[in-house]
């Protein structure tokens, strides 16, 4: 059934435009349109949207949300409610992440995510397997007792073909430029994070294939001015995203704003990092492996004092990114939409799936509508409402 969204201000990616109308038809865009050169339509195709529309915003760490957590319930129940508390926030696409396990609960996870794209839960791209092939130095909040070298068992979960887009952090100085290039040829996008390597380590791990960066400059090796780290060869490639926490507490403004002045534009996305009290309240806490997280306010700690995910969402970092780096609001969407969308090589006309990042004629319908106050006031997947406030 055709649908028209004559919206009073658009952002399809690129610009915004005033009074326009947007048709979607079978969950994707067909045309974009002034609302002024509508002609020949039926008034019950027409929706009008007060607000401004945007594409849907696209997080690739999410381990949590609405009181779940993927790795206390790898399923598909879990998966949907983690989707439905981010629907409010305005994330369209996200990759539920495992964090350091058992093998026997990253192959429930695999099989979750496989049952959820399989029944085309709204939201789902992939997942994101953030270790267990870390640094202990630098591992965080991720349970030491599961850390280890990486296994054929993994190398079988990590290469299956039903998982969507697959994106695994591993720590470079633990897996070998071989192994990379096993997982990058089976079709895995290679994060490095949770490391504490050395410059000339983290440069192999790129050049063996890896593209990306979990949350730059946190669990990660520093820059210093005889020895970069990673933080400094992460900066220095041209060619790498980098994923952003801006909540306040995970990265220093200026430090972030340092960030983004020296990739090219594009290579810095906005991630949450999300845990289970996303869209729970105030004093939600929650249990990881056995250890109570405390959210006070707008943070979480583990009784060790360590930083324990976030309670941050897409629009959130959006909004932070504006007051807090300065940012204009257009650069700040594209950073979580558009250039999470391009690290996950779904920005294209040409991907196996209808692309996203862009409100343009054959892109997929995720959108998200925000008010004066640039919060969600509707959020579309696939063209059908799924938040609306």
């Amino acid at each position: 059934m055709k649908q028209i969204l004559i919206v009073d201000q658009l952002f399809d990616g690129e610009a915004f435009h005033q009074n326009m109308a947007v048709t979607v038809e079978s969950g994707c865009v067909t045309s974009v349109d002034s609302a002024e050169a509508l002609t020949d339509v039926e008034p019950n195709q027409i929706t009008r949207l007060t607000g401004t529309l945007t594409p849907g915003f696209v997080d690739v760490q999410v381990n949590g949300g609405g009181g779940a957590l993927f790795n206390a319930d790898p399923s598909v129940e879990c998966i949907e409610t983690i989707g439905r508390a981010h629907a409010r926030y305005g994330t369209t696409g996200f990759l539920p992440t495992l964090i350091t396990d058992d093998v026997s609960v990253m192959a429930q996870a695999a099989d979750a995510v496989a049952q959820a794209i399989s029944q085309n839960k709204a939201g789902v791209l992939g997942v994101h397997f953030e270790g267990p092939h870390l640094s202990v130095p630098k591992k965080g909040v991720h349970p030491k007792q599961f850390i280890r070298q990486i296994s054929e068992e993994e190398l079988a979960i990590f290469s299956r073909q039903d998982l969507g887009i697959k994106v695994v952090t591993l720590a470079p100085e633990n897996v070998s430029t071989e192994v990379i290039k096993t997982l990058v040829n089976a079709g895995v996008h290679v994060c490095l994070g949770h490391s504490n390597a050395d410059y000339e380590t983290v440069v192999a791990a790129l050049d063996a294939g890896a593209t990306g960066f979990t949350h730059l400059f946190n669990a990660m090796s520093a820059l210093g001015s005889r020895e970069p780290g990673m933080v400094g060869a992460a900066l220095e490639n041209q060619q790498a995203w980098c994923g952003l926490i801006v909540d306040g507490h995970h990265v220093h403004s200026a430090a972030a704003k340092i960030a983004i002045n020296a990739k090219p534009r594009g290579k810095v996305m906005l991630v949450t990092d999300a845990m289970p009290p996303v869209g729970m309240s105030e004093d939600a806490s929650f249990e990881l492996f056995g250890t109570q997280v405390v959210r006070q306010g707008d943070r979480l700690n583990a009784p060790s004092g360590e930083l324990a995910g976030c309670v941050l969402d897409m629009v959130g970092a959006v909004n932070n990114t504006v007051s807090m780096l300065g940012m204009g609001h257009d650069e700040a969407i594209r950073m979580g939409s558009l250039y999470p969308a391009q690290f996950l090589g779904i920005d294209q006309k040409n991907s196996h799936i209808a692309p996203i990042g862009y409100i343009q004629a054959g892109y997929k319908a995720d959108f998200v509508l925000l008010d004066q106050n640039n919060q969600v006031s509707q959020t579309f997947i696939n063209g059908r409402v799924v938040f609306a406030n």
